[in-house]
């Protein structure tokens, strides 16, 4: 409930853990979920950019977390550096995704690395920045 994101664009199913410059979080990969019917029909495979989405989500509750009243700022993304995919997520996997800060929260800025887990193997990294705003609605 801490980001604004809603269906059919909050990826993030449940967060297990959250530590002052970390956090870990789930996304159970279900074969319903609509982008597996036209991203490799017959073969479904997780786009790796809806993992980085993902992983930016679990990323934006760490950031939400730091502010008073949350509900009053949004998290963008301003950059992705070093993504790699290093194996097919498909329906029925559950990815563990862990992040933590590269460095302390300045003027709003959020340098993170995350990994995205399947049964303990790394599908998926990345180091991002991030920017937490008040929202101006």
């Amino acid at each position: 409930s801490i980001l604004p994101h809603r269906d059919p664009f909050l990826f993030i199913d449940e967060i297990r853990e959250i530590g002052d410059d970390y956090i870990v979080g789930v996304k159970f990969v279900k074969k319903e979920e609509g982008y597996f019917k036209g991203h490799f029909p017959g073969e479904p495979v997780m786009p790796g950019v809806l993992q980085l989405e993902t992983m930016a989500q679990t990323g934006g509750v760490l950031i939400l977390e730091t502010v008073e009243n949350p509900q009053d700022y949004l998290t963008f993304f301003m950059k992705i550096d070093n993504a790699k995919f290093k194996q097919k997520v498909v329906p029925g996997d559950i990815i563990i995704f862990k992040l933590h800060l590269i460095s302390p929260i300045r003027r709003g800025l959020v340098q993170m690395e995350g990994k995205g887990y399947v049964n303990g193997q790394i599908v998926s990294e990345a180091e991002m920045l991030a920017q937490i705003v008040k929202d101006k609605t």
